[in-house]
């Protein structure tokens, strides 16, 4: 059904491009009977009257196959949150918890320096032996 609404969908466009570039101007793209020619197709006040009538009934059918495509591809999606599948982040292993969990907690915590272990002490020197 959505393939055959996109069929339509696309002769309606190019329907509608067709008739707007149809339609007399001041420019005039692919004007019938424009630039000061008096033997076209339609007459002045009889070509824009139809083309005018054409183009707002396309342009209505393309609203309408517009809504009905957006509604199809919506239609039995569940709401979805945008925290779905993202998983809260994990404190270090030193480290406290945010109290309160707010944002400004976390990016506080992102801020400070991890907590390094101190480097080990320096080995002390052996003792000489005692004499007995």
């Amino acid at each position: 059904m959505q393939t055959v609404l996109i069929v339509i969908h696309l002769m309606v466009v190019i329907g509608l491009i067709v008739t707007v570039l149809l339609q007399r101007s001041e420019g005039g793209a692919l004007g019938i009977g424009g630039g000061g020619g008096t033997g076209g197709l339609f007459t002045g006040r009889g070509q824009a009257n139809v083309l005018t009538r054409a183009t707002a009934i396309l342009a209505a059918i393309f609203f309408a196959t517009s809504i009905a495509l957006t509604v199809m591809a919506s239609y039995g999606r569940a709401p979805k949150s945008i925290f779905e599948g993202v998983t809260p982040p994990t404190a270090p292993a030193g480290q406290q918890p945010a109290s309160g969990g707010g944002v400004l907690d976390q990016l506080r915590n992102l801020q400070q320096p991890p907590n390094v272990p101190a480097p080990p002490a320096a080995p002390t020197p052996p003792e000489p032996p005692r004499s007995q």
